[in-house]
C-alpha cells in the first residue's frame, strides 16, 4: 500500500548531530509554546498555539545523527471537526550526512490528503520545514509568521 503521508526535505550545510539537537529544541524554529523534553528517547512534551490547542509528544525513536521521531499521542485542534485528527500519527525526521552536510527528510506520517486539516498543514509544514527549520539550521534563527487569528 502506498503511504501518501506529508513529506519534504532539505539539505543544510550543517553535520547531522548539529541538526538532530537543533531539531529537539522545537521553540527554535517551530514558535511554539513548548513544555518538557525533547533530547532522548522516551522524553514527553507539549506545544500549545494558543486558546486550548495542544499537542502531546513521546519522543518514540531517537538514533544518533539518524532519525529522531515523535509520536503525537494526544491533541485538541478545536479548529476542525476531528479534533483528535492528529492523534496516533508521527512526526519522523530522517538524516543522511555528507562531508557535513545532511539531508533532512521530513514526514508526518498520517498527515494524507484525505484529513481534514491537509489542505491547511501541508503550506504549514512546507512553512516550517523548508523556511524555518531550514533558516534555524542554517543561520541559529527560525522563521515565525505572525497569528493569523
Amino acid at each position: 500500500m502506498e503511504n501518501n503521508s506529508f513529506n519534504t526535505s532539505i539539505t543544510a550545510a550543517i553535520p547531522a548531530a548539529e541538526a538532530i539537537k537543533k531539531i529537539n529544541n522545537v521553540p527554535g524554529w517551530w514558535g511554539v509554546s513548548f513544555i518538557g523534553h525533547s533530547e532522548k528517547q522516551d522524553d514527553t512534551f507539549r506545544i500549545t498555539m494558543g486558546g486550548d490547542s495542544f499537542f502531546n509528544f513521546t519522543v518514540t525513536e531517537l538514533v544518533p545523527d539518524k532519525r529522531v521521531v515523535w509520536l503525537i499521542t494526544d491533541c485538541n485542534m478545536p479548529w476542525y471537526s476531528d479534533k483528535k485528527e492528529w492523534a496516533n500519527t508521527r512526526l519522523i525526521f530522517d538524516l543522511q550526512e555528507n562531508n557535513d552536510v545532511t539531508n533532512l527528510t521530513f514526514t508526518h506520517d498520517g498527515l494524507t490528503p484525505d484529513v481534514e486539516c491537509y489542505r491547511d498543514c501541508e503550506p504549514g509544514w512546507t512553512h516550517w520545514i523548508k523556511t524555518s527549520l531550514y533558516a534555524y539550521l542554517t543561520t541559529g534563527q527560525g522563521v515565525f509568521r505572525k497569528p493569523t487569528k
